[in-house]
């Protein structure tokens, strides 16, 4: 189908970046998700590559062909937005035809390519129905149909199912990545949901502040974040601040190996990674809450120094509040001044540091 390469993209709004010096090159029929928190950038990204927005600086190309100043009708490509945009006054066979007539295709030609786009994506019969007469689901699969009959080289999807509610959102994109992969069309999907970008991607852009803070598969980058906001945004993490002195942390409640130089860290472990096991020693880390959520509990663990972290357990066990517990931390990571610094595999115990638990 078609080619996308971002280079050196920047997009300014007044003196502030939205999008600072951004590249990225998309592979043919690949799916990128492009994730982050609100004003990370990702959607004004998105409305440049579809001509929305003006770059600053930096060229778009598809198919090596320069497209960064050409309007949005004249780029081969599709946009979905999450508000359907979809013209009331008119049926839904006539929304998704109207692009069609624009390009002035014989009548029979355009109820060919409408017909197909509405069984593509499930709503075949629909056509003479309103819009206001269907879900929102539903309407959401009719701006999707706009976009593909045109046939464009690159489908974008900005948020299209922020406002549906979860078990819709979960069906529908499971529906749109069967139709991305029948149809081999290289998309970029917009999301801050994280469970959205790792069930639907080939590959995650994690956008921060108008730039790529990492680019990798989706289980890379959950398995194996390169910075502390990456592995805090990519699903659950325990964040615990201490020092390494030595070659190990200096924490009351964790005494882990660490070969860096000593200074300030952050180290970072999930909840499935960590156990717990009682009894523990009078003072250490005791069992503030437990939550059963029926496939696993999720156990809030207080530590000497006040912090909070969570263990992920079976719904079998069950933990009563305030008991003492030792912990084992199984894979984590070190971080320094938000970079990987460190990254230890296998099965770690968290001792107590004998000297700072009775100082």
């Amino acid at each position: 189908m078609a080619r996308l390469t971002i280079s050196n993209v920047c997009k300014m709004f007044g003196s502030t970046y939205a999008v600072e010096d951004f590249s990225l090159d998309v592979e043919d029929g690949e799916l990128v998700c492009l994730l982050g928190p609100s004003g990370s950038g990702k959607s004004t990204l998105l409305r440049m590559i579809g001509g929305f927005e003006r770059p600053s600086g930096g060229a778009i190309l598809i198919d090596a062909k320069d497209v960064t100043h050409l309007p949005p009708e004249k780029r081969p490509t599709g946009m979905v937005f999450q508000s359907h945009a979809l013209w009331t006054h008119m049926n839904v066979f006539d929304n998704i035809a109207f692009g069609l007539k624009l390009r002035r295709l014989p009548r029979a030609e355009i109820r060919e390519k409408v017909e197909g786009a509405l069984a593509l994506v499930g709503l075949a019969g629909f056509g003479k129905r309103m819009t206001q007469q269907l879900s929102g689901g539903q309407q959401q699969r009719v701006a999707l149909a706009r976009s593909l009959v045109l046939e464009p080289k690159i489908l974008l999807l900005d948020e299209p199912f922020a406002s549906l509610d979860q078990h819709l959102r979960e069906r529908l994109r499971e529906e749109v990545k069967d139709i991305q992969q029948r149809l081999g069309i290289t998309t970029l999907f917009v999301t801050h949901g994280q469970d959205e970008a790792l069930a639907l991607a080939d590959r995650i852009v994690v956008m921060r502040d108008g730039k790529s803070e990492q680019v990798a598969p989706p289980a890379e980058v959950y398995r194996n974040p390169q910075t502390q906001f990456v592995a805090g945004f990519i699903g659950l993490m325990n964040f615990v601040k201490t020092k390494v002195v030595s070659g190990s942390t200096v924490h009351p409640d964790f005494g882990l190996e660490v070969p860096i130089e000593d200074g300030e860290v952050v180290v970072a472990f999930r909840p499935d990674a960590l156990s717990i096991k009682s009894p523990g020693r009078d003072g250490g880390p005791t069992v503030h809450r437990s939550i059963d959520f029926g496939t696993h509990r999720m156990i809030d663990i207080e530590l000497a120094d006040a912090s909070r972290i969570k263990a992920m357990v079976p719904p079998t066990q069950k933990w009563d509040k305030n008991a003492l517990v030792s912990l084992t931390v199984q894979d984590y990571f070190v971080f320094r001044d938000n970079r990987l610094a460190y990254q230890s595999n296998g099965t770690v115990t968290a001792h107590c540091n004998e000297k700072l638990a009775h100082a």
